[in-house]
């Protein structure tokens, strides 16, 4: 009798530490995805602060908050759906993004583009376009610019696409968005890659390095072993932030994306955003 009784015990216990060590598990999961999801809004608001607040003057201009918007609603959904901290990575990873269109259409308008952003996954080995280029493919004119022009009105901020890696720059269409879209390249855009990108110093790879893609240790590897020829300067396409004091944290609408109502009209406040610098910072 005394056996069954110690033995009762010792299960008592043994189940009372297994539920309080799985619910305290659970407690630091919940704690990271709420955190994790916080960075993200944080990024996401003051996306959404810039896009608002800015009106395009040019075609380069008006494409990249065009592009901005995009990611704004993208970040805005993913944010919503996100039940594990890779999600919420995921949402923040767009919202950074979208901060490089913001830099992008800031820089077209020569306004002040502001500090630095984050690297976004892979945008250092992508490397970025040094020069002009124009070159004729599939019956069409394709161009590449590390500057905006009315030829060159599409940027990208740099990284991978659908496992490729596409170079920052400004381009006269946007060549990557059919992989964006499907998740694979088509036939014919090693070709393309060669042909746009042969020779160009600040790309630092060739066509068979497209094909083949990269893997994430890729880019470490690259750092280590490549300065672009003079160094990688951030500063060169579009590396920056802007001042998240200019309008209020709690203004996002956590339920909608980027279609005009999912913002509260008082949530910032648009005259605190001017054409100069920031002062925020991440």
């Amino acid at each position: 009798m005394i056996l069954l009784v110690i033995l009762v015990v010792v299960l008592a216990v043994f189940l009372v530490m297994n539920f309080a060590g799985r619910n305290t598990a659970r407690g630091h999961q919940a704690t990271q995805l709420a955190d994790a999801k916080a960075d993200a809004r944080r990024l996401i608001e003051r996306l959404g602060g810039q896009v608002y607040n800015l009106t395009g003057t040019d075609q380069a201009s008006k494409q990249a908050l065009a592009d901005a918007g995009e990611r704004l609603n993208a970040a805005g959904s993913q944010i919503e759906q996100a039940t594990t901290v890779a999600q919420a990575h995921l949402a923040k990873e767009t919202a950074v993004e979208g901060l490089y269109y913001v830099r992008a259409a800031r820089t077209a308008m020569e306004l002040d583009p502001g500090p630095p952003i984050p690297e976004l996954d892979g945008q250092r080995s992508a490397g970025r376009v040094s020069e002009d280029r124009t070159v004729d493919f599939d019956g069409r004119s394709v161009q590449a610019s590390p500057i905006p022009s009315a030829r060159t009105p599409n940027y990208y901020p740099g990284g991978r696409v659908a496992g490729r890696p596409v170079p920052a720059g400004w381009y006269s269409e946007p060549w990557w968005k059919t992989a964006l879209v499907a998740g694979a390249w088509g036939v014919g855009s090693v070709l393309l890659f060669d042909t746009l990108f042969h020779g160009m110093s600040g790309v630092g790879y060739d066509a068979a390095g497209f094909e083949g893609g990269y893997g994430s240790g890729y880019d470490d590897g690259f750092a280590a072993g490549q300065d672009f020829q003079g160094g990688y300067d951030q500063s060169g396409y579009d590396n920056g932030g802007f001042d998240q004091g200019g309008y209020d944290q709690g203004g996002y609408d956590q339920g909608g994306g980027f279609d005009g109502s999912g913002w509260d009209g008082g949530g910032f406040d648009g005259g605190d955003w001017g054409g100069g610098g920031f002062d925020g910072s991440f």
